[in-house]
This record gives C-alpha cells, structure tokens and sequence, in this order.
C-alpha cells in the first residue's frame, strides 16, 4: 500500500506536466487523423485514374509505405534528414511522416470499398455529362467514406496508440511523459499500468463515437 500511496503522490505531483504530455498526444492524433484521411482521399483520387501510370505511382506510394516501418522513416527525417541541413521540428516529422504512412493505410482501406461500388452508376453518371472530378466528389466519395468507416475508425485508434513512438524523436506527448514519471521514483509496472488505462479509456471514446457515428448512418456495428 504504501508503494501505491508513493507512487500516487509522484502521479500527482508531475500531473500538470502529464496533463501537457496528453494534449500533445491527441493534438498529433488529430492533426495526422486529419490530414493522413485528405491526403488518403487525393491518393484514392489518383488511384481510379484512368491514366495507368498515375495509378501506378499511386500504387507504388501506398506499396512503399505500408511496407516502411513508421520508426524508420521518423528517424530518416528527424535523425538523417539533418545531415542534408534539413532540421524539421519533432512535431513536423512526426506529422509528416505519420500524414504519408496513415495516408497510404486509409487509401488502401478505401479502395477495397471503391471496389465494391456498382460501377455501373458511374458511368452513368459520366454519360450524363458529369466530369471526372464531380463523379469523384458528388457519387464515388460519399459512399466509399460510408462503407469504409469501421476501417477508418481503426486507423484513429491505431493513430491514438502509434503516438506513442513519437518520444522516441524527442516529442514530448503522453508516454514520454510516463516515461519520465517512471524513471523519478522506478515504479515502472504502475507507470505503464497508468498509461495503458489512459490508452484504454482514449480508444474506447473513439469506438463509442465511431458507434453513433455508424448508428446514424444506418451501417451493421
């Protein structure tokens, strides 16, 4: 008990700089949510193209960085990029490099909903006189969102959960500071403990909101 009472006191103590930790944590997680969907929803663009070389390109780009482990391009950016005089703040890298690889993820999930269109409403759509770009927005895009939200809330959790390694390129968010907490007093297990509710109870929000979201929308949980 006592060691619980101690460990307590610690959690107390650094809670302002917890607190501070937990903003920049769900700030990266929304920035790089928002942008990694924008820029995922230009790659799904490119990738219908009817030109075969920007689908290829396209292709190739979510090939790369489904297949580049996130750490490693942080550390490119924020480690090697500097070599080149290139020095990127650690919230920009991480956004960057977070924007490309959840990018990549999202157009990947919402091409296999794209792909499950009746195509055939699409081209009714261009016999109508509609262009290439109003199809996208007015037919092909309100549907692959809809159909792609259970997969595009699983990408906000694991957005939620992947910020975590971003203390590793010296970005103070949530777990660098437990990390801190830890090594002040060695309670490491209860520090970890702490964090890991925290995550939980961030992830469960993002599902209850995911439900209704779903719910409104007509769609299976």
């Amino acid at each position: 008990m006592n060691a619980w009472l101690t460990f307590s006191q610690d959690l107390i103590a650094q809670m302002p700089l917890i607190w501070l930790g937990l903003a920049n944590t769900l700030l990266l997680a929304y920035v790089i949510s928002v942008t990694g969907l924008l820029l995922g929803i230009l790659v799904l663009y490119l990738s219908v193209s009817r030109n075969q070389w920007v689908r290829r390109a396209t292709k190739a780009y979510i090939s790369f960085f489904i297949g580049m482990p996130l750490i490693v391009l942080l550390f490119l950016m924020y480690y090697g990029a500097p070599q080149f005089g290139i020095k990127i703040s650690p919230f920009f890298v991480a956004v960057i490099g977070f924007t490309l690889n959840v990018a990549a993820y999202n157009a990947a999930y919402m091409t296999t909903a794209y792909n499950g269109l009746d195509l055939t409403e699409l081209e009714a759509a261009r016999a109508q006189g509609f262009s290439e770009v109003q199809v996208f927005r007015l037919i092909t895009l309100p549907q692959v969102l809809r159909t792609s939200i259970p997969a595009l809330t699983n990408q906000v959790i694991s957005n939620i959960k992947d910020s975590s390694i971003a203390f590793l390129i010296q970005y103070t968010e949530f777990f660098a500071r437990v990390q801190e907490l830890a090594s002040s007093n060695f309670q490491f297990f209860k520090a970890y403990l702490f964090a890991a509710l925290v995550y939980l109870a961030l992830v469960s929000i993002v599902v209850l909101v995911a439900r209704v979201v779903q719910k409104r929308l007509g769609l299976s949980l």
